[in-house]
């Protein structure tokens, strides 16, 4: 459980979140390196668009989708021609029941929601969620 006193606030955690919304690389790396692995395996995905000259570089190419699944909440942020695109979904034993662009601070402000609920449970995510607060 989070303490309350050296817990972050639902704005903190949302603003770190949008600090770094502008560039859909950063966000991915934020998401997979600060929170990925304190989150459950599969939590977190990232999807890439490899050129053949990644491919033959060995590189792993250009984030193009970053999907969040935190209970029935599915909250993607893809790049489509040039723009981020946001969206959250309610999804139930993998059947979509809601879909709902989203605009990317909604989309932030909605993934800090769910970081934050998931963190009252788990105590990794808790620190996850400081430290990147504070930016350690």
């Amino acid at each position: 459980m989070m303490e309350p006193a050296d817990s972050p606030s639902l704005d903190m955690v949302a603003a770190a979140l949008r600090a770094d919304s502008s560039d859909i690389a950063i966000y991915a790396r934020v998401l997979t390196e600060s929170l990925g692995e304190s989150l459950p395996p599969g939590t977190v995905s990232v999807d890439r668009d490899q050129s053949v000259s990644d491919r033959m570089r060995g590189r792993p190419g250009k984030v193009s989708k970053i999907t969040v699944r935190l209970g029935d909440q599915v909250m993607t942020l893809a790049i489509q021609r040039g723009a981020p695109v946001a969206e959250i979904c309610k999804e139930v034993r993998g059947i979509v029941l809601s879909r709902q662009p989203v605009g990317v601070d909604q989309w932030a402000a909605a993934l800090a929601k769910a970081l934050m609920a998931h963190a009252e449970q788990n105590a990794a995510t808790a620190e996850a969620l400081r430290k990147l607060v504070i930016g350690g």
